[in-house]
């Protein structure tokens, strides 16, 4: 099989920090070569520099066996080489055709009017051809995640790439999509296409990858074949350690209701209905889970919750409390722990440094004050004391939150937050940008706080997650709770069908 890519140690270094070190990767002809590494490891940086988004300090790419200089996606793009990026480059407005031909526009007449036809005829032909399924008149906005990642696809194809960059392709995804994806990518290296495959989901790689390389802290630690490795031999390559995937977990005792939502109506930024009257109670002393693809209210919910969000109508209680519309602080003093989706935003201030942000809900109590003044010698040894306990990587404690990585900004929320008095946590994409053996030592931490009578609401868009923790699913689509279910007798795939509004489909798998 012949090599159509080649990296030849890729360096990278950005100020304090050595993103890739002296990087070797091979891509043969109508492979899938999975790059595994969890987030922070430099794999985003190494495609990065593979599309033209950074130049290497040292290092050659290869593109069938000639050296290529790649100083702009336009120069990858000429090179064959395209990328679909986690988050998607398109715009909602236009039709399929109109976001495929962007920056490709074919023009007829003397006036130059796009040839829409002509982009269309093309986009048709490349869906059929590589079984993608898409209307080129369709409009994106209308269009579900699965078929836009389609759409990014095709933009692809239709410019002739035939090195396919796929990053964390299946993070907005339920798992039927990911079939359809895997599907996809099967369809692709048959007809030639070669495709590197950026992820730190084990159990996918094994099902689709060809080849593997695992990089750790910036440098290849080691590179296998399905056939010859499983989940735990990837996770251990990939932390240095032998790493615990699976949870022992007793049944919980539940107790009291703590939270208790009813008939919540919320509004987005955009004053579109994100959540429609859904209900719901948090017990003490269990898990609920938080199923769906990104984007159908779970963001709203939790920050209505938080009191980050006002509502439309309908009530929020904590233990028969009305705390509709109150502040965060209020809810916060009433016992409340919250894990944000946006770190950045929500979580730290980014200015401060980690001290401060370690001490950042309870900085105006005591032992962190006395009275107006502030007791800089506790507030530095408790940061001291989690920054060991919860392995928060940096150079010191006084170090500002926003010079830290994106893995280690969500630790010192995680410490932060779990380590206060708390009867009920919001844990929004707790392990987001963690290794592996990060997010093994969280999970304990949450089923802990859920053994000493804590209730926990578990959001996250890692359905493996949520089945591995929760001990009910509530499960959104559209902004509202299509079902909440026994997550130990139900299956991912009837979840899966849920998180797609195939409600029916999912009892009549059930039976």
């Amino acid at each position: 099989m012949s090599v159509v890519l080649e990296l030849k140690g890729i360096t990278k270094r950005f100020p304090g920090v050595l993103a890739n070190d002296h990087i070797d990767l091979t891509l043969e002809e109508g492979k899938i070569h999975a790059l595994l590494g969890e987030n922070g490891a430099g794999k985003s940086t190494l495609m990065n520099i593979l599309y033209g988004l950074y130049q290497p300090n040292e290092g050659e790419i290869h593109v069938r066996g000639k050296p290529a200089k790649i100083y702009s996606p336009s120069d990858a793009i000429d090179a064959g080489i395209g990328m679909v990026h986690q988050h998607f480059m398109l715009i909602p407005v236009f039709s399929v055709t109109e976001n495929v031909m962007l920056g490709e526009e074919e023009t007829r007449g003397i006036g130059g009017i796009l040839n829409r036809r002509s982009a269309s005829k093309k986009i048709r032909e490349i869906s059929e051809r590589f079984g993608l399924d898409v209307d080129p008149k369709a409009m994106v906005g209308d269009l579900p995640v699965g078929v836009q990642q389609r759409v990014e696809i095709i933009k692809l194809l239709y410019r002739n790439a035939d090195i396919l960059i796929f990053d964390e392709p299946t993070a907005v995804l339920t798992p039927q999509e990911t079939d359809g994806l895997f599907e996809i990518m099967r369809s692709l290296t048959a007809q030639g296409k070669s495709i590197i495959f950026i992820t730190h989901k084990l159990k996918e790689v094994l099902e689709v990858a060809d080849n593997i390389t695992v990089i750790r802290r910036g440098k290849v630690v080691g590179s296998t074949v399905p056939d010859q490795a499983d989940s735990n031999k990837l996770a251990e390559m990939m932390v240095g350690r032998e790493v615990a995937l699976e949870i022992d977990r007793t049944p919980p005792t539940v107790g009291d209701t703590i939270l208790s939502v009813k008939d919540l109506v919320l509004l987005d930024d955009q004053e579109n209905v994100a959540v429609n009257n859904v209900s719901f109670e948090a017990r003490a002393g269990e898990i609920l889970g938080i199923a769906g693809v990104q984007g159908n209210g779970q963001t709203e919910l939790v920050e209505a919750i938080t009191g980050l969000r006002n509502t439309q109508s309908g009530n929020i209680s904590f233990e028969g409390k009305n705390i509709t519309n109150a502040s965060p602080r209020k809810i916060t003093q009433l016992g409340t722990a919250h894990i944000p989706e946006d770190r950045q935003r929500d979580g730290l201030v980014l200015e401060f440094p980690i001290t401060d942000n370690l001490a950042l809900q309870e900085y105006y109590k005591a032992p962190f004050s006395k009275g107006l003044i502030m007791q800089d010698g506790v507030i530095l040894e408790n940061a001291e004391k989690l920054i060991e306990e919860y392995d928060i990587r940096t150079p010191s404690a006084s170090t500002s939150a926003g010079s830290l990585s994106g893995g280690n900004q969500q630790k010192v929320i995680i410490a932060r937050e779990f380590t206060r008095d708390i009867k009920l946590l919001l844990a929004s994409q707790p392990t987001r940008g963690l290794d592996v053996g990060s997010i093994e030592y969280i999970h304990s931490q949450i089923i802990k706080k859920r053994d000493t009578g804590t209730a926990v609401m578990l959001i996250s868009t890692e359905l493996d997650e949520v089945m591995k923790l929760s001990d009910r699913i509530a499960v959104m689509f559209d902004g509202e709770i299509v079902g909440i279910v026994d997550a130990n007798t139900v299956t991912k795939e009837q979840v899966g069908l849920m998180m797609a509004g195939a409600v029916e489909e999912a009892m009549e798998a059930a039976a």
